[in-house]
């Protein structure tokens, strides 16, 4: 039940001002001058979340209008039997744009931008921990989604379906570079999604403000920090599917070539333990985005709080378990079947319990808000979505999956979900938090025209797909006959997707409306929906002017004179101690303040270092090889710069930040923000990792013909793992020795040598391993069992090398004098690294060499 008053509370807050007097003008000012934005083109360079956020939304709502437009040239392709509107390869090419599209460049990155654009204002911080992080990742996604969109134009986009199924993408079945513009290009898409990621994760746990435990995080807070840790333990498995298949389609390692021991299916796992879970990193910030807007309009806290909080965590937990729901087909055990089935059906429970605690938030609020145009967007998605988590409860079941499995049945069922779960909680969200951003709200009139066009278009284009589907039309075709008697239903259904464009345009041209003129980012001043939230206190570039003491989960109900203290000046950090854009760094479970955080201003660095990225990326996928090494030559550069403008010496040791109370301007260790997310890094390398040993099992499974038994030739002698566990260990003793031996601030010390030589122990315990193997005879092209023994040793020697990179870098900040026992983050950062790639590479020693070893 819930534990908070059924009404907006108006008593006052009983915590004390720690700035009773009012505050100088010039503090003010000095902060204005901080946070401000750079002059005409030199706005590029920005790095402050609210910029970042808008180009990051308004890119993803792009290519939502770019995969719609797709998507109206495939149903009047569908809408009458034998149309040869579309031929079949371009038709192919525009199924799997519209789908890659949809998934990878706008529902993510959509989600993702909501986050970097609202998470500081909702944590009353002056930005996330690592802004340059958030416009790199942008930049990136900017960059190499527009250049992989426009392959439609020049004949190389992919045709093999937005899930790229082998053996259709091997290279004797796509031959040309069509199908590498999709591995690469979505590859690089999901390392900046993950780049992202870190920085949500770390910004919510660390970025708080005094006060605010996790018990009165806002439900968007704790949505965005369940999807970045999904994104961290999903999305490695689709980076690691794509780097298989590139591999195997560049050099032949064959690992999904059944007949040299691969197998296709290895693909369709991998893929989807990326796949489903995606479907709920979607779901879930939008289902964040409704928790927040529902109680605002109901004028009512949100029902069972804590309820909401354990379904989040396990909607998270529980997609982990449904990969195989959408191999069902496929021909896996039947006890398998059972433990799939079940869990997609048990997936449902905590997302009922979210239904419902909106439905009784809404129903028992204010009438007037609730019939305003995000409330009818919610009660929309409340239809759309019931609707298809019923059909996904039906698709759960083995036998019904047995007859719809692949027919316009399941496209009824995804669309349903992800329309209802995702796209009309964003617009939802569009019309909410427009006066953040805009000059005011957006029209209610042309708002609800816009709400009908899209929900009825939305429901004639794909109910009738649920028929279509039941009758045996099968999904990805390009045409069908039309003596099936299914061109009826096909053609409402495309009347109704052209209904729901009418809609998106209505909204396009209301928003036109709103910002008609040239419009800078304004200072936000107005509530006008009475919400009690803090994103909605008073706001400007630096986001909030003085960071409060949280007593309640709706701060600005629970004292109605909190913005105008906030605004004033009265509570913590009301100008900059230090000069610089800067704000509080907290305790992750408590958010008691634990020192300042001096923050960047605007750069090029990143932006360079993501056009450089993108285009090494993309250079490879044409076999510019050369060009493509200088780019990534570059992009190293460009990286080293912006990493060496970070972690500056602070100015004074501790700064007061009002009513007399001081922090540290500097931490390291595990209270520094840095260790934060390097250890997230990690746990998304190690994710990685185990995603190879499964694949590593899994095809021992399919095919054990190939693999070496005790005494093979093909199998290493002992003494090579030994001494690459040998060297793996005196790596690891290296940084061990090099952190005792950082000096004192203004000394030098041996301690770079140390680094420099672990990174280089490092490196040859990974050549050591690899060349062990090759003295045995054993080939990558040979067989799956020797491609997988290879692509281990290549795993851990790219982190070995990424060791190496940051080695130079330390020792150079050494010789700079920029590194000691004090500003020793950059030093933890590179150790975490390189001990983690050592204990990746014993565990790789151990699984390659003692799990063959065990076989009979």
């Amino acid at each position: 039940m819930n534990d908070e008053a059924t009404t907006a509370p108006t008593g006052e807050r009983r915590t004390a001002r720690p700035n009773e007097t009012p505050r100088p003008k010039a503090e003010l000012e000095a902060l204005t001058r901080a946070w401000a934005m750079p002059p005409g083109w030199r706005r590029l360079s920005e790095i402050n979340n609210s910029v970042v956020g808008i180009v990051y939304i308004g890119a993803a709502f792009v290519f939502f209008l770019l995969a719609g437009v797709l998507a109206l040239l495939m149903r009047v392709q569908l809408a009458q039997g034998d149309n040869r509107f579309l031929g079949q390869e371009l038709y192919n090419q525009i199924f799997t744009m519209h789908g890659t599209t949809m998934m990878f460049l706008f529902a993510v990155p959509a989600m993702e931008a909501m986050g970097v654009l609202l998470l500081p204002q909702m944590l009353a911080a002056r930005d996330l921990p690592f802004p340059r992080l958030s416009a790199y990742a942008v930049w990136a996604y900017v960059i190499g989604g527009a250049v992989f969109f426009s392959t439609i134009f020049y004949d190389l986009a992919p045709a093999g379906g937005w899930f790229m199924y082998p053996p259709l993408t091997l290279r004797e079945f796509s031959p040309g570079d069509n199908a590498d513009f999709w591995l690469l290009g979505i590859g690089f898409i999901e390392i900046s999604a993950i780049a992202g990621a870190i920085e949500i994760i770390v910004g919510v746990l660390r970025t708080r403000p005094p006060g605010m435990t996790l018990g009165k995080l806002p439900i968007f807070a704790w949505s965005m920090l369940v999807f970045a840790g999904m994104i961290v333990f999903a999305f490695p498995a689709v980076i690691l599917a794509t780097l298989l298949l590139e591999i195997e389609r560049a050099f032949g390692w064959p690992f999904f070539t059944a007949a040299r021991g691969g197998d296709p299916l290895l693909w369709q796992h991998l893929f989807w333990f990326f796949g489903h879970p995606e479907v709920y990193i979607i779901f879930l910030p939008a289902a964040g985005l409704v928790s927040m807007i529902a109680p605002t309009m109901a004028q009512r806290p949100l029902l069972a709080y804590r309820l909401i909080v354990v379904a989040l965590i396990a909607t998270g937990f529980f997609s982990f378990g449904l990969w195989v729901h959408h191999m069902f087909a496929t021909g896996i055990p039947s006890l398998s079947l059972g433990f799939f089935s079940a869990a997609s059906m048990a997936v449902a429970v905590p997302s009922g319990i979210q239904v419902f605690s909106w439905i009784g938030t809404l129903a028992s609020g204010n009438r007037r808000f609730v019939a305003s145009t995000p409330s009818l967007f919610i009660l929309g998605l409340l239809f759309i979505f019931t609707i298809g988590g019923l059909t996904g409860v039906m698709v759960a079941v083995v036998p019904f999956d047995f007859q719809a499995h692949d027919t316009y049945f399941v496209v009824a069922h995804f669309h349903y979900v992800l329309v209802g779960g995702m796209v009309f909680p964003l617009f939802a969200a569009f019309y909410y938090y427009e006066p953040l951003f805009g000059r005011g709200r957006l029209s209610e009139r042309l708002g609800r025209i816009v709400f009908w066009l899209m929900f009825v278009g939305f429901n004639l284009a794909f109910f009738p797909m649920h028929i279509t589907g039941l009758m045996g039309m099968p999904r990805r075709v390009w045409t069908y006959s039309a003596e099936r008697g299914w061109d009826l239903l096909n053609t409402l259904s495309t009347v109704g997707a052209f209904i729901l464009a009418a809609g998106v345009f209505v909204f396009l041209v209301d928003l036109l409306v709103e910002f008609r003129s040239e419009h800078a980012i304004r200072q936000h001043r107005a509530n006008p929906w009475n919400a009690g939230t803090l994103e909605w206190a008073p706001s400007d570039l630096y986001s909030i002017r003085s960071i409060p003491v949280v007593t309640s989960r709706y701060p600005l109900w629970d004292a109605p004179k909190l913005a105008e203290e906030i605004e004033a000046g009265a509570w913590y950090l009301p100008g900059t101690a230090t000069g610089r854009r800067e704000t509080i760094v907290s305790a992750a479970l408590d958010g008691a303040p634990q020192y300042l955080l001096e923050m960047p201003g605007p750069g090029w660095a990143h932006v360079f270092s993501a056009i450089f990225t993108a285009a090494f990326f993309l250079l490879l996928t044409v076999k510019a090889v050369a060009l493509a090494v200088i780019c990534g030559v570059l992009a190293i550069i460009a990286t080293l710069v912006w990493c060496w403008q970070l972690d500056p010496p602070p100015r004074e040791r501790e700064a007061d930040i009002g009513g007399g109370v001081t922090l540290p301007t500097y931490m390291s260790g595990p209270s520094s923000h840095s260790w934060w997310a390097m250890i997230v890094l990690l746990c998304v390398a190690g994710s990685l990792y185990l995603t190879y040993i499964f694949s590593y099992l899994y095809v021992w499974t399919v095919s054990p013909a190939v693999w070496p038994v005790p005494g093979s030739p093909s199998l290493p002698a002992l003494d090579w793992p030994t001494a690459s566990a040998a060297l793996f260990i005196l790596a690891a003793l290296a940084f061990y020795v090099a952190d005792r031996l950082l000096p004192p601030p203004g000394r030098k010390s041996a301690a770079p040598l140390f680094i420099l030589a672990g990174a280089a122990l490092l490196l040859a315990a990974v050549a050591t391993e690899l060349y062990g193997h090759w003295q045995a005879g054993l080939r990558p092209a040979e067989t799956s069992y020797a491609a997988l023994v290879y692509m281990g040793g290549l795993l851990t020697g790219q982190l070995a090398l990424v060791v190496l990179v940051m080695a130079c870098f330390v020792f150079a900040r050494h010789a700079s004098g920029k590194l000691d026992d004090v500003r020793r983050v950059t030093f933890e950062s590179t150790a975490l690294m390189a001990w983690y790639a050592a204990a990746q590479g014993l565990a790789g020693l151990l699984l390659l060499h003692g799990f063959p070893r065990l076989l009979e």
